[in-house]
């Protein structure tokens, strides 16, 4: 027969043991929790996190078994390029397929090598104002190998269906939409392949040798200078943007950044204009933003538009490798 000292000891190591295994579950599970919040997967709203911890803060000390304090300042400055490197995704010879992170945002920039291998292509149906093509389907029409919306178009409640384009419209060095004497920003390639960004009018344009050009805006960078002036530009808040620029050595830079989504809120203009500069572009634009954005690579889309059926109607996109 067992003797009760026996069982006393018993249960109490049995008790022992149960809270031994409750606090390591406690460590555990805070340890996850902590780690989700402050380096999970939505990288947007744990940025944003960081950047708001008071150094005094138990969360502050929590966050130092994540990151340096060298990092969390890199976050808290927003140099977050400074935390998280460029992913290269897939390299397709002359063409990178990079990810790039801020503390708002994640995003995909694709750099095309040889300048040869960006095009132009327009909406079929610009001169009745149908409905312009989706970012798939002019990939498709031309047998592209990847793209990006590029153009503004009028969007009146955000019904627009890329039938009537904002501003002017140059193609195979030929107006076919707007105004020879409409001041607006250009964004168009000459005949050298250069890209040019600049404010003029499609008469100043054609007389430049400009092939093909459309219309957004801001300029960002105009011949190595930052061109884009705080607080300027439609929309100047966080959001889905694209854009467009060109390396000293003439490789493209085609930069999609995803927004209004739980891992991406978006980007400001300032935001681009960092990566174009970091990327010794010369020249560089914000092409149409918002629901517009989308990038497509080898058939698929590599970012995440807005909307769930993908590409808006688009008057003007910009192809990689397109027959056209």
């Amino acid at each position: 027969m067992k003797s009760k000292k026996s069982q006393g000891m018993r249960k109490s190591t049995f008790v022992c043991l149960l809270v031994l295994v409750v606090l390591l579950s406690s460590v555990g599970i805070g340890y996850f929790y902590y780690k989700e919040m402050l380096q999970g997967e939505s990288l947007a709203y744990s940025y944003e996190k960081v950047k708001d911890l008071n150094e005094e803060s138990f969360t502050y000390k929590i966050a130092k078994l994540f990151y340096t304090e060298e990092e969390i300042a890199n976050i808290k400055d927003n140099h977050v390029e400074e935390v998280m490197k460029d992913e290269v995704i897939e390299d397709d010879d002359s063409i990178e397929i990079r990810r790039v992170y801020g503390s708002s945002y994640e995003g995909v920039m694709m750099i095309v090598h040889n300048p040869e291998d960006i095009s132009v292509a327009v909406n079929p149906n610009m001169a009745t104002g149908g409905a312009g093509p989706s970012l798939d389907e002019y990939v498709k029409m031309y047998n592209a190998l990847g793209g990006i919306n590029a153009g503004g178009f009028i969007d009146v409640g955000g019904y627009g269906n890329g039938g009537t384009p904002w501003g002017i419209v140059i193609h195979k060095g030929e107006l076919l939409a707007g105004n020879l004497n409409e001041y607006v920003p250009i964004i168009g390639i000459d005949e050298e392949h250069r890209l040019i960004c600049v404010d003029g009018t499609a008469k100043d344009a054609l007389s430049w040798g400009i092939q093909e050009a459309l219309t957004f805006g801001p300029v960002l960078i105009n011949n190595y200078q930052v061109a884009y002036k705080e607080g300027s530009g439609n929309l100047p808040m966080l959001n889905p943007r694209t854009g467009i620029g060109q390396r000293s050595d003439g490789a493209f830079i085609l930069l999609t950044i995803d927004g209004r989504g739980p891992s991406s809120f978006g980007a400001l203009y300032e935001d681009i204009v960092d990566v174009f500069v970091e990327n010794d572009c010369g020249m560089a634009a914000n092409l149409d933003g918002g629901n517009s954005t989308a990038m497509i690579y080898d058939g698929e889309y590599i970012n995440v538009p807005v909307s769930m059926k993908g590409s808006r109607n688009l008057p003007t996109v910009f192809l990689v490798r397109g027959d056209n």
